[in-house]
């Protein structure tokens, strides 16, 4: 009975933690806080602070630890050697002098505060680390990842990533620096991690692809996802037994197999385990935290997060403008880097073990941690709401001026330069204008002469020679630029042809009421030859798929002439869907038909 007494509370235990996650991670990704804010707020509830489901919550830790460990091994598995050479100028030039610099500044906030070299060293490293979390939601969400500006605040974090596991290393090696006097075992204790080192090195360069390939044509997934888990806590025990830091093991294993052919199974087999014990991990961060140790300290907390960011958003500004960001991207970067992340909660409980800071200091930098984080969303949304929105450098860029063409291009995108090549092999002259100031700078690199300019305005389609060209051409890929483009051309040039990129049927038809003379949905003739390949690959003759896609056509038009005159909903009817047959869009295909006469004209043969 004591047994099942004991079994039946360890499962509601596991049944809160999954409802605390289940329940608050939503809730906060919704209102913007992110994940992370999410399981460390849902910890705090459950916790001994909170409704005390749980009372010890280092045991919690010390198991989700491995999360932490898995997520090295999948940072490792991105950092291919390729990638990073490609990166390299914005990784370890950039993200070093960020860094290093922060670092160093944010070590005098500490001291500035009475604590000692070492601790306050700690303190400030642990703030320099960004929330890869946050940052990667906001320029995910504001489609910026693969700006210039994106890509270069996406190399400052690889290289946070990659310096996680160092810190770790330094955090230990400052733990233990006064518990090996004897020189003879320091020098030992470097050795067995050295030759650790390598023995890794060796066996993910010769061993594991071979293991891997071997198990692969045993054909046993379950086996595959084992010999990931065997790999990376193999790797992480090996480090510690060493006496590096477990993530050192996982990261290294990530980085050999990185270029691996099985790099994605590993991560897919990996990603499970590593999402529910990172998970975990802040849960328990959460439950860690001390409310009575925050409100005896609650001085101290409010004035670490005011200096703190603001000390890393000048360093953050004046390192960008060194390296000659602008204005405009410098304070941005500072806004959205300024808070800590993640990657200190482990950097703090790493020096917890390492008894470098107690567990009142822990709960204390935690706190400053976890509220600069929750700050960000604030200081973005001011930061968006006040700042002047900086117009790009156009001094040195060509604009039109009486500029002739046969041809007016408005947007040279990646529609407008496949459209250029046909008319420019067959010899008109094109006159191209784009708004985007870094792309005309770029399309000089391959051989166009771009000219700036909008072209909604009518002074500049003048320029631009709108009124002695034969067609005007609208590639842009903003739906509602290209309706006013296509108002301003048709009011000021009505005699001229203007076509014109549609994004999809409702854009389409805004556009043939805005005038236009053709238009064309960017995806619909790719897709027509998409479907006719498949239909080829699924056994269709040749003859047979080309009048199925023909008929698709007739079909689209009649669909779309009615819904330019009744909306988007009035030819729904003509619909081809998987829910229900539709009688009005029964047809049979030119093999039915061919079937169907065949048996009719054998029905009706004599005898």
């Amino acid at each position: 009975m004591l047994a099942d007494a004991s079994n039946a509370n360890d499962l509601t235990q596991v049944v809160v933690l999954l409802t605390a996650g289940v329940v608050a991670v939503p809730l906060f990704k919704r209102i913007g806080l992110g994940s992370v804010l999410g399981y460390l707020f849902a910890g705090l509830v459950i916790g001994p602070f909170g409704l005390r489901f749980f009372t010890e919550p280092q045991a919690i830790l010390h198991v989700a630890e491995l999360g932490v460990v898995m997520f090295l091994f999948i940072i490792g598995l991105e950092m291919q050697p390729s990638k990073l050479w490609s990166m390299r100028k914005d990784i370890f030039g950039l993200g070093a002098a960020q860094v290093l610099a922060c670092i160093a500044g944010l070590t005098t906030v500490g001291l500035a505060l009475g604590f000692q070299p070492i601790p306050s060293f700690i303190a400030g490293t642990g703030f320099v680390l960004t929330s890869t979390a946050i940052v990667m939601q906001m320029l995910q969400e504001r489609n910026e990842i693969s700006t210039l500006k994106g890509q270069r605040m996406i190399a400052i974090l690889l290289f946070e990533d990659l310096a996680i596991v160092p810190l770790l290393v330094i955090v230990t090696l400052l733990g233990s620096s006064g518990t090996a006097a004897d020189p003879s075992e320091r020098w030992m204790a470097v050795a067995i991690a050295f030759a650790a080192l390598v023995a890794l090195v060796i066996a993910g360069r010769y061993l594991l692809n071979p293991l891997f390939r071997l198990l692969a044509a045993a054909g046993a997934r379950e086996v595959m996802t084992a010999a990931a888990l065997l790999v990376v806590l193999g790797s992480a025990l090996a480090m510690q037994q060493s006496g590096l830091s477990m993530a050192m093991g996982a990261f290294l294993a990530g980085v050999l197999l990185s270029e691996s052919s099985f790099r994605h199974q590993l991560e897919a087999d990996i990603e499970p385990f590593r999402g529910i014990l990172l998970g975990l991990f802040f849960l328990g961060a959460g439950m860690a935290i001390d409310l009575s140790v925050i409100a005896a300290n609650w001085r101290t907390v409010v004035i670490s997060v005011v200096a703190y960011m603001a000390l890393k958003g000048v360093l953050i500004y004046a390192v960008a403008r060194l390296l000659r960001a602008c204005h405009s991207e410098s304070l941005e970067r500072a806004v959205l880097m300024a808070q800590g992340g993640e990657f200190a909660f482990v950097l703090y409980a790493a020096a917890v073990s390492a008894g470098i800071i107690d567990a009142e200091a822990n709960a204390t930098l935690t706190a400053t941690i976890i509220l600069s984080m929750m700050l960000t969303p604030i200081a973005i949304f001011i930061h968006g709401r006040f700042a002047k929105p900086v117009p790009p450098k156009t001094d040195d860029l060509e604009v039109p001026e009486n500029v002739e063409g046969t041809v007016l291009m408005i947007g040279f995108g990646r529609f407008g330069q496949i459209v250029s090549q046909p008319l420019l092999a067959r010899g008109y002259k094109l006159s191209l204008i784009d708004k985007d100031a870094e792309f005309v700078r770029d399309a000089s690199n391959f051989g166009f002469r771009v000219f700036y300019g909008d072209g909604s305005r009518s002074d500049i389609l003048h320029a631009a020679g709108a009124a002695t060209a034969r067609a005007i051409l609208i590639c842009v890929d903003d739906k509602a630029a290209a309706i006013k483009i296509a108002h301003t051309a048709k009011e000021e040039f009505p005699l001229v042809p203007v076509l014109a990129r549609a994004f999809d049927r409702g854009h389409a038809i805004d556009l043939l009421h805005a005038g236009v003379d053709f238009e064309i949905r960017e995806t619909f003739e790719s897709a027509l030859v998409f479907g006719t390949q498949v239909l080829n690959v699924l056994g269709e003759d040749a003859e047979t798929a080309a009048e199925v896609i023909e008929e698709f056509r007739d079909l689209d038009k009649e669909r779309f002439a009615l819904e330019t005159i009744g909306g988007i909903y009035a030819g729904r009817q003509l619909i081809r869907g998987n829910a229900q047959p539709s009688d009005l869009i029964a047809s049979r295909t030119a093999r039915e038909r061919a079937e169907a006469e065949a048996r009719e004209a054998q029905e009706g043969s004599p005898g």
